[in-house]
């Protein structure tokens, strides 16, 4: 867990300094550097899909992904949390711009969650005690939630309840996920993970196409599990 309190720790400082300074930068730099952080963000999705084995794999599992997605409605669920936590912290950061409050929680939630230095960096943290990764990981969140908080607000910080939850909770499954997890395993969940995150640029840095991101998470779980059943089946 040491990995993810680091990394708490890192977002944290990152968006307190974003929302301290970041307004005192002119409107037209803090959207060239949103946009930049968005073209990266893109790219290094597409980086993690070309890892990928078999794209069908990856197919399967985000077009079933969706499907439960939508079913269990994740990202209303992660609207509604970000609204409870918006009504209840409203009087108490009186002083700030509460507009945009779920738009950076959801936004920093879903960035700071999806990878492969987060999956691999918490199954190292939790087996190992070996932090590094997420060391590194940590340090690149820190900017982003700088950044995001600049023109985001407070929402940002509130993703780090979402960290402890997804990436903590990764480390304590560590032991049982790496005795059965594969390295093509590994490689079609990382991306999955890619594609969830094309969609998190394009829709939600970006702005270019309105995409529900948070309803494609189950596809980073069903990307394993497509992988073992593609291979028995011979597809591989």
């Amino acid at each position: 867990m040491t990995g993810t309190i680091i990394n708490i720790a890192t977002v944290l400082v990152g968006g307190l300094i974003g929302m301290l300074f970041g307004s005192r930068l002119p409107e037209r730099m803090r959207n060239t550097v949103l946009s930049v952080l968005g073209l990266f963000t893109m790219v290094m999705g597409v980086q993690m899909f070309l890892t990928t084995q078999n794209s069908l794999v990856v197919l399967a599992a985000l077009l079933v992904g969706t499907m439960l997605g939508e079913w269990w409605q994740i990202e209303d669920g992660l609207e509604r949390l970000g609204n409870r936590l918006k009504n209840r912290f409203a009087k108490t950061f009186q002083g700030q711009d509460m507009s945009r409050f779920v738009e950076g929680f959801l936004t920093a939630s879903i960035l700071f969650c999806i990878g492969p230095m987060t999956i691999l960096g918490s199954i190292q943290d939790g087996l190992t005690g070996d932090y590094s990764l997420l060391a590194v990981k940590a340090t690149l969140d820190g900017f982003a939630a700088l950044a995001f908080a600049s023109t985001m607000g407070i929402g940002v910080l509130f993703s780090t309840i979402v960290i402890l939850s997804f990436q903590g909770g990764l480390s304590l499954l560590a032991v049982q996920a790496q005795t059965i997890a594969t390295p093509m395993m590994m490689n079609e969940m990382s991306a999955a993970g890619g594609i969830i995150l094309v969609g998190i640029a394009l829709s939600n840095i970006l702005n270019i196409k309105e995409i529900r991101s948070g309803n494609l998470l189950p596809a980073l779980f069903l990307a394993p599990l497509f992988a073992v059943i593609f291979e028995l089946l011979g597809i591989f």
